[in-house]
């Protein structure tokens, strides 16, 4: 039993001189504290560090565990098993997926998607309510019997609305698809859906007074807007204003584009075509004088612009033309030889030193034009003065019929430089030479002074 003390004893001591950092270690005698053990430690301790154990009745031999696996220690009493040291088992990062732009394709697209859904609604909503769109008013007839699509998609077509099915969708939400009233109505592009589907559904003429004006061949502006005022139908000066500032979306007004107005009288004098309307009393002026405008639209066809670019003029100076020979005509046969008669003095300016010398032209300019300026205008005055100025005067000094535009656009051609007409009988006489004129001229005053002889009572008139 000593023996094996002694042996223990050699053990220890080699174990302490052979461990590095043995300075470090217990004093000699004190036990040295056993590392903290953990059931995890067992994984990592070899199976060799731990001998099978000796089948019961066998002799253990007296041989110490193994100086170099540093697992086992015995003391004097007993030998003392110690945890190897813990090995830490390194855990592996994951790696983490980059979600940044993930994230920001998501958000971007939920971004553009509400600003496109915003412009969208803030687009339909404008139209509905007619913000910023144009204010020129359109004639629109509902026919008997159409459909509310039928209206909408006639709305979409006239440039009042941009969204038919939402028109008819709220159409149906005021239920007043089976509302609409036949008819022929002026709307305008900055009208709210509301306010259209109002004027499509009520009936504003039952209650009005209705009044039937004819303008004849040959009449002015001014006599016109006087006839309005006297029917009651609106005031002569909002009329002048408003048919002259014009803007009411006809074919017409774009042939008018670009037309020197420096010096006219009335802007739109001509284009008031002679007729007879239906109006109301305290009609809304825009439908007044739409009425109006849409009459002279529909006459100016395709055909007689074709035969207007033939001839060389533009629509002012077809009208403007037209003005004066139904001023110089008696009577709707001799329109044509009258016609004749200035393009021949239009296109031989010569004899003329470039003047159409037209009576009705120095009428206008004295008796329409003068009494109505503010401030005197020599250059308008002398412009319209046919036997002043040159050509065509700036604008038209009547407003002619059909017969008269025709007049000038077929341009028979004649020889003839000269007229004179009786205004008792409308009997025109024409002349190719001045000296043949004249002789025309005195023989027609003879004709008159023998008609007033004959009919006293019209002489007073005269």
């Amino acid at each position: 039993m000593n023996n094996n003390d002694d042996l223990v004893n050699d053990i220890l001591k080699e174990f302490e001189t052979s461990t590095p950092g043995g300075e470090d270690m217990p004093p000699e005698g004190e036990a040295p504290e056993a590392a903290a053990y953990t059931p995890e430690d067992a994984a990592f301790i070899p199976e060799e560090a731990f001998p099978e154990a000796a089948p019961e009745g066998e002799n253990v031999p007296d041989e110490p565990y193994p100086a170099d696996n540093g697992a086992m220690r015995q003391t004097a009493e007993a030998p003392v098993r110690t945890a190897p040291a813990r090995r830490r088992k390194k855990k592996k990062k994951k790696k983490q997926r980059n979600r940044l732009p993930g994230v920001l394709i998501l958000t971007t697209l939920i971004i553009a998607v509400s600003i496109v859904l915003s412009l969208a609604i803030i687009t339909c909503g404008k139209d509905v309510l007619g913000i910023g769109k144009d204010d020129t008013p359109h004639a629109v007839t509902v026919q008997d019997g159409a459909t509310i699509d039928d209206i909408a998609y006639m709305l979409e077509e006239k440039g009042i609305i941009r969204y038919p099915k939402i028109f008819i969708l709220f159409s149906k939400l005021r239920k007043a698809d089976s509302s609409y009233i036949p008819g022929q109505y002026y709307l305008r592009g900055n009208m709210a859906y509301e306010t259209i589907i109002q004027k499509l559904t009520s009936k504003e003429s039952e209650n009005k007074v209705s009044v039937e004006v004819t303008f004849p061949e040959g009449i002015t502006l001014d006599e016109i807007a006087a006839k309005l005022e006297e029917n009651k139908v609106c005031k002569a000066e909002d009329f002048l204003f408003t048919f002259n500032s014009g803007n009411f979306g006809c074919k017409f007004e774009d042939e008018l584009k670009g037309t020197d107005n420096s010096l006219k009288f009335r802007r739109m004098e001509g284009y008031a075509f002679p007729d007879t309307y239906m109006f109301y009393e305290d009609m809304d002026i825009d439908e007044v004088c739409m009425k109006i405008y849409y009459n002279f639209d529909s006459k100016m066809t395709n055909e007689r612009y074709a035969k207007m670019k033939q001839r060389g003029l533009t629509l002012d100076q077809l009208i403007t033309f037209a003005s004066i020979v139904q001023k110089e005509s008696g009577n709707p046969e001799s329109m044509n030889i009258i016609a004749s008669v200035f393009w021949n003095r239009l296109k031989d300016p010569g004899e003329f030193a470039g003047k159409l010398q037209s009576d009705p032209t120095t009428n206008y300019a004295k008796f329409t034009i003068k009494p109505n300026l503010v401030i005197s205008n020599k250059a308008m005055l002398d412009a319209y003065d046919t036997y002043v100025g040159e050509g065509l005067p700036p604008g038209a000094i009547c407003n002619p019929g059909i017969q008269a535009i025709d007049a000038v656009l077929d341009a028979i051609d004649t020889d003839y430089r000269y007229f004179a007409a009786n205004i008792y009988t409308g009997v025109t006489e024409y002349s190719v030479t001045y000296e043949e004129h004249l002789a025309k001229v005195e023989r027609i005053h003879e004709e008159e002074a023998q008609y007033l002889a004959e009919h006293p009572e019209e002489q007073e008139g005269n």
